[in-house]
């Protein structure tokens, strides 16, 4: 047994979870989330902005101490989207480094995708055949297919909830002009990755990462957030219409109201639910099933 520490760092949010790798598998030792709006800025000026970065140190002391608490043995830090477009991005690994004591990787889009595949199709073990695993960000959307033993396909789409968001939906609720705006930003980056990736119903679709799970979380009808519900959920591309029609016309007071909304999601969860109802609707497919386990688990998977 060994016990090890992943660190996902992306534009929106920044998870760790400590686990004893078993027999190959995971048993959580803890997992926690932080929304820390890294990318905040990003796709306007290119650079992490400097409160961005003192809220994710804060959040990177706190996970260190957990670290220590639980005595990981091996630790592993990815960042993604945001960091990747900054020209600044030399701040944050030396922050990184004197907070946490290792390095950050900053990988790439198709790395990121892989590591979304494997903690994600690791644990929905009745699904057979063919899948296809679309993570979606604050920064990025990573499609990647695959199956049991299978070669990956894998492309990176710079689209996310908050990118979208900052880019186009500026009122609230947004206009249907600003919606129309995103909707033809997310067909022209989905057409591109049909050049990498086939994308057609003839695969199991799962969706991973917190725009789909507070979707499902929706869909579901919950009190409060269960990821034991939500995990293997299958989410129709009509409940996917309906939700994203519901949250797009309402107001910041209304969505936060929500009892499986997080307060870090609330003005970022229409242009996530957008970015999923595009790829149902590009896709074709029925539903989309909804996994708790993606490239945090991936990442966790990889050490040890």
């Amino acid at each position: 047994m060994t016990r090890v520490a992943g660190i996902d760092c992306g534009t929106n949010s920044i998870r760790l979870l400590v686990a004893d790798r078993v027999d190959g598998r995971l048993v959580d030792v803890a997992r926690e989330m932080r929304i820390v709006r890294l990318g905040q800025g990003v796709d306007r000026t290119g650079r992490l902005a400097s409160e961005a970065l003192d809220r994710t140190r804060a959040a990177l002391r706190e996970y260190a101490g957990t670290i220590r608490e639980c005595g990981a043995q091996h630790v592993r830090m990815v960042a993604t989207s945001a960091t990747r477009d900054a020209a600044n991005r030399a701040d944050f690994v030396a922050m990184v480094q004197a907070e946490l004591g290792v390095e950050p990787e900053v990988i790439s889009g198709h790395e990121e995708a892989a590591l979304s595949f494997a903690g994600a199709a690791g644990v929905l073990p009745d699904l057979r055949g063919p899948m296809l695993v679309a993570d979606i960000g604050g920064g990025s959307t990573e499609l990647v297919r695959g199956g049991p033993g299978g070669p990956l396909r894998a492309h990176s789409m710079n689209v996310g909830c908050v990118r979208m968001t900052e880019r186009h939906l500026h009122d609230d609720p947004p206009t249907p002009a600003q919606i129309e705006a995103t909707v033809a930003d997310l067909r022209a980056a989905i057409d591109a990755a049909r050049q990498d990736v086939a994308l057609d119903a003839d695969a199991a679709f799962i969706g991973v990462a917190g725009t789909v799970t507070t979707i499902a979380a929706i869909a579901l009808d919950l009190e409060e957030y269960d990821p034991a519900a939500i995990h293997g959920a299958r989410v129709s591309a009509d409940q996917v219409e309906e939700i994203t029609a519901r949250l797009l016309g309402m107001r910041h007071a209304e969505r936060a109201a929500l009892p499986v909304m997080h307060p870090g999601r609330v003005d970022v969860i229409g242009g996530g639910a957008l970015v999923l109802r595009t790829l149902v609707e590009e896709i074709g497919a029925d539903s989309v099933i909804a996994s708790e386990h993606d490239i945090l688990d991936g990442i966790a998977l990889s050490l040890g």
